[in-house]
């Protein structure tokens, strides 16, 4: 892989619920805000990516004549398939700007299309008979089955929430500032055993942006550039009673496994990492699956304060879905905490971020995506 850098990186103008804007807006403000970051215009974009949306409306909206477009839409990781996408079609010469969009009316659902499953598919015939609906109820399948096999406890299930609470009491523009305990946690409602209400994603507006283009163009924009050094994608099951272990994703493992061999590096090397964390599992499957636990060990792991402001590893420093924001397809947010921590900008900047890695999921562990940034050209 050549060099391939980020550029342009925004966020909408606001977060949180924003009923006066559509989704398409929500596309439109924040490659607007992405623009002036980078310091160019739509006329500067030749290759377009987004989710959701068909691609073709969003690039028509924005007056974009992409010579490459990619609508590939996987779930919440779809925009770090498409960072690795780019990279793919900048390295071929099929174009040399890739934008990057997401808009989510989440709260307010102003312009969202439906989100029923088709009686026709997997889900329809197979799960949605038996009850099972929806995010919470399909992801308490594993993560019982995990608190079975590895004595996983109500409370180390509860850390999670309690140290993205920590980082997101560092982000002023978080959803939900104040601290949390423990006791908090599992005092809150009882969504779908055995996840509390604040181990579940929060529902909310919002958008964001990337902007892509080749290393040796990436020092004439005016930020300083942020280098993608390796991607992995996968996908797995788009039904979550046909995952081939329900203690570990197959994508997670083969999408994080490929960017760090891409990348060339080992686990010691990262100095940030952004794991997708919808429910409050997920970073504990995310943290084993990607090798800096051992099988059963992330739950301790976390509990201990490694992930937490000042620990080793420090991981979701936004908040993350829990606490910072979650409009439905929350990879592009986690990419943005990545290059901030890059960048050196964060509202929770960690010290001396050379190396970060991003891992989002689609659907229920159906799909995943990985990229690995560092501050410096790829060596």
């Amino acid at each position: 892989m050549t060099g391939v850098a980020i550029v342009g990186a925004a966020e909408t103008t606001e977060l949180g619920v924003i009923p006066h804007m559509s989704e398409l807006q929500l596309h439109a403000d924040a490659a607007l805000n992405a623009f002036a970051d980078a310091g160019i215009t739509a006329r500067d974009i030749d290759g377009f990516a987004t989710a959701g949306f068909r691609p073709t409306e969003v690039a028509q909206y924005l007056g974009l004549k992409p010579r490459w477009v990619d609508g590939t839409s996987v779930g919440g990781c779809s925009f770090m398939v498409h960072v690795r996408h780019a990279v793919a079609a900048i390295n071929a010469g099929h174009c040399s700007t890739v934008l990057i969009t997401h808009g989510e009316s989440g709260k307010s659902r102003v312009g969202k299309a439906g989100m029923a499953p088709s009686p026709a598919s997997f889900g329809g015939q197979f799960e949605a008979p038996f009850g099972v609906m929806g995010p919470p109820t399909m992801f308490t399948v594993p993560v019982l089955r995990y608190m079975k096999d590895y004595g996983l406890t109500h409370e180390q299930l509860a850390m999670v929430a309690v140290v993205q609470r920590q980082w997101a009491a560092r982000n002023p523009r978080a959803s939900f500032r104040d601290l949390i305990t423990v006791d908090d946690v599992l005092n809150s409602r009882m969504i779908a055993y055995p996840f509390h209400l604040l181990e579940c994603c929060l529902v909310t507006d919002g958008g964001g942006a990337l902007i892509v283009t080749s290393a040796e163009r990436a020092k004439d924009f005016p930020q300083p550039p942020v280098y993608i050094w390796g991607t992995g994608e996968s996908s797995e099951t788009p039904i979550i009673s046909q995952m081939e272990s329900l203690t570990s994703s197959r994508a997670f493992r083969q999408a994080g496994g490929d960017a760090m061999r891409e990348a060339g590096i080992r686990h010691a090397d990262v100095d940030h990492l952004m794991i997708y964390d919808a429910f409050a599992h997920l970073p504990i499957y995310g943290l084993e699956d990607l090798g800096f636990c051992a099988k059963g060990e992330a739950g301790a792991f976390i509990w201990e304060g490694n992930t937490a402001p000042g620990g080793r590893l420090p991981t979701n420093t936004n908040g993350g879905g829990l606490s910072y924001m979650h409009s439905g397809m929350y990879g592009m947010y986690a990419l943005q905490e990545s290059v901030r921590q890059v960048r050196g900008i964060a509202p929770a900047q960690v010290d001396n971020v050379e190396v970060a890695l991003c891992l989002g999921v689609g659907g229920m562990f159906g799909a995943s995506g990985c990229v690995v940034f560092g501050r410096q050209p790829r060596g």
